[in-house]
């Protein structure tokens, strides 16, 4: 089953529908969201309502029953979503990532999967003593399918999700992706992410003990999208600039509300204070630099992805998938510093009592330093800057694992 010309081709919602679609949703998931962050409650009923909903199906074609938006469409949702409840953004990372590969691939099967409201997580990371690029889950012929066994960590999303891709590597030592059900016997799925951030994303373990996967739920290497690490960025980056957009509303909001004031300060109501409305205004400028950087990205990854619908010769394209590449890298690196100076300004604005834990304005700060923590930002400068003065081009899918010697 694969995509027709006509599913490409077709006008995509307004951007008006769209919000009107899932704006109320994102509305009801906001105004839980310090509670759930002090009570560590996990979001199934939430992304259970999104994915009723078809939010995860909003870049699939309508004939596959998704709304058919466009990549800068999405993203611009992405960030109201991740505004209402970061968490949610990145739970969803891989299954996004999945989608846009689903679609490069014409593969209207999965497609209409995700249409019909299913939705993936994923389980790629090993911990422990694996040498960078190595791979210790194991992937074997069995009847006609595979059994699959391994561990993974930072599983992100999977405990929420009714399918997990994987990786694993046969004794040919061949990669194999493998998507399999997240209730299939010999799945074990543990909530033990314990860092200070994204503390409900569900990013933990998950176990495959000799887990059984039919050949048709493998996946071709060669069909991936060749931007995808760009897209798992540019999800980053969209859930920091939400997380931005979430800091302006709440200092606003506060700002507001509060009738306290300092012998030392300017002497009128915080709200008048000429000195809060200048933090505020730098917070709202940080916000609408991130957002930007967003949809330029967005804007980057549509142009690839309509060149190569178009036909484009493939040096054409493959200029179009760097700029992609490249254009999340940028944006990663100037976000990562605007999302976490506006988590930290945020209290510049208010008064100690905007520390209480009730408020939880602190998860901000927590969240965008968690999520700068991946894919380290110091290195993406480096490739940049090689980029600019050396036309360099990187291998983009990166790795992680013990170093040589170690």
């Amino acid at each position: 089953m694969t995509i027709t010309a006509d599913s490409t081709t077709a006008a995509p919602p307004a951007y008006a529908e769209l919000a009107a679609k899932y704006r109320p949703i994102f509305e009801r998931i906001a105004a839980g969201a310090a509670e759930r962050e002090a009570n560590r409650e996990l979001l199934h009923r939430q992304i259970g309502e999104l994915a009723a909903a078809g939010f995860g199906a909003v870049r699939v074609p309508r004939e596959f029953g998704g709304d058919g938006a466009t990549a800068p469409q999405f993203f611009r949702l992405l960030v109201e979503l991740a505004a209402a409840e970061s968490n949610i953004a990145q739970a969803l990372r891989s299954h996004v990532a999945f989608v846009e590969g689903r679609l490069y691939a014409n593969d209207g099967g999965w497609l209409r999967k995700v249409g019909e409201g299913r939705i993936l997580g994923n389980a790629w990371t090993e911990t422990g003593p694996v040498a960078v690029g190595g791979v210790s889950t194991t992937i074997e012929p069995a009847g006609d399918g595979y059994r699959i066994n391994g561990t993974k960590y930072y599983t992100t999303g999977s405990l929420y999700a009714d399918w997990i891709q994987t990786g694993a590597r046969n004794a040919a030592g061949e990669d194999i992706i493998a998507i399999v059900e997240a209730e299939a016997d010999g799945v074990s799925i543990s909530d033990d992410w314990d860092g200070f951030g994204q503390r409900l994303t569900a990013s933990g373990t998950t176990v495959f003990d000799n887990v059984y996967v039919p050949a048709s739920h493998l996946v071709v290497e060669a069909e991936q999208a060749p931007y995808t690490t760009g897209v798992y960025q540019l999800i980053h980056v969209a859930t920091l600039a939400g997380i931005t957009r979430r800091v302006v509303q709440d200092a606003a909001a506060a700002v507001r509300g509060r009738s306290r004031v300092f012998s030392h300060g300017n002497g009128v109501q915080p709200r008048e204070d000429i000195q809060i409305q200048q933090i505020v205004g730098e917070l709202s400028a940080k916000a609408f630099t991130a957002e930007a950087a967003v949809e330029r990205v967005a804007n980057l990854l549509q142009e690839a992805i309509e060149l190569r619908a178009a036909g484009a010769d493939p040096q054409a394209f493959q200029d179009a998938v760097h700029r992609v590449e490249f254009g999340s890298a940028q944006a990663q690196i100037v976000v990562t510093d605007l999302a976490q100076r506006a988590s930290s300004s945020l209290f510049d604005a208010l008064g100690a009592s905007a520390t209480k834990t009730e408020l939880q304005l602190d998860r901000h700060w927590r969240n965008a330093r968690v999520i700068s923590s991946h894919n380290p930002v110091v290195y993406k400068a480096r490739i940049v800057g090689d980029w600019e003065i050396n036309c360099t081009i990187p291998e983009f899918v990166w790795r992680s694992g013990t170093a040589a010697g170690s």
